[in-house]
């Protein structure tokens, strides 16, 4: 389905984020909510990724766009499927963080505990690509200022690609919904529909 895209949130985040919900008013505005999936991923890699297929047979072939973990999640599934991919403050091999983050984990938005254990980092390993070569297909939103991650891992590793570097900002991204025209057009959502949006007031 040309102009659908699927929405990746992050680690212990939710479709409540402020960028899906951003992006979410904006398609509904546009009449285009049936484009677009922001599923509640499962904590599990295995699950979530199960979850994303679905998805993404459900949209046809979506603009797959990743926040964090979910740009980690979006370069797997782009990389499998030859979809395009933007990546927010993407996460670059996740598993060699989450070493040190084992146990006891809530989510910030639903309040859901659970565990992270080593089968989720091996899970993580599972899914690790080498670095895309195809500019056309990716677009990488990183900021400087991002206190999660550190952005030089992906301007590194996606150095072959379309990328996008804002000083300052943090790993929320900020000024995100200014940017969306930006990801409407990657999707292939004509600009006639959205110049009247002023995305600013979001």
């Amino acid at each position: 389905m040309s102009g659908s895209i699927l929405y990746i949130h992050g680690f212990n985040s939710a479709p409540a984020s402020k960028k899906a919900t951003q992006l979410s008013e904006v398609m509904e505005r546009l009449g285009l909510s049936d484009q677009l999936r922001v599923p509640a991923l499962h904590h599990h890699p295995r699950e979530a990724i199960g979850q994303l297929e679905q998805a993404i047979e459900a949209l046809g072939r979506p603009l797959l766009v990743g926040s964090s973990l979910g740009g980690y999640y979006a370069t797997h599934l782009a990389e499998r499927h030859g979809l395009k991919a933007l990546l927010i403050n993407p996460a670059v091999s996740p598993h060699r963080m989450f070493d040190g983050f084992l146990g006891p984990q809530k989510n910030l938005y639903t309040d859901e505990t659970w565990e992270l254990t080593h089968d989720h980092v091996t899970a993580l390993v599972e899914l690790e690509v080498p670095a895309p070569q195809d500019p056309q297909r990716y677009q990488v939103w990183l900021q400087t200022g991002d206190e999660t991650l550190d952005y030089r891992l992906a301007q590194q590793y996606y150095r072959a690609c379309a990328l996008r570097i804002q000083a300052g900002g943090d790993h929320g991204f900020q000024g995100f919904a200014e940017q969306l025209p930006a990801m409407l057009s990657f999707a292939g959502i004509g600009a006639d529909l959205y110049q009247a949006i002023d995305f600013s007031a979001l």
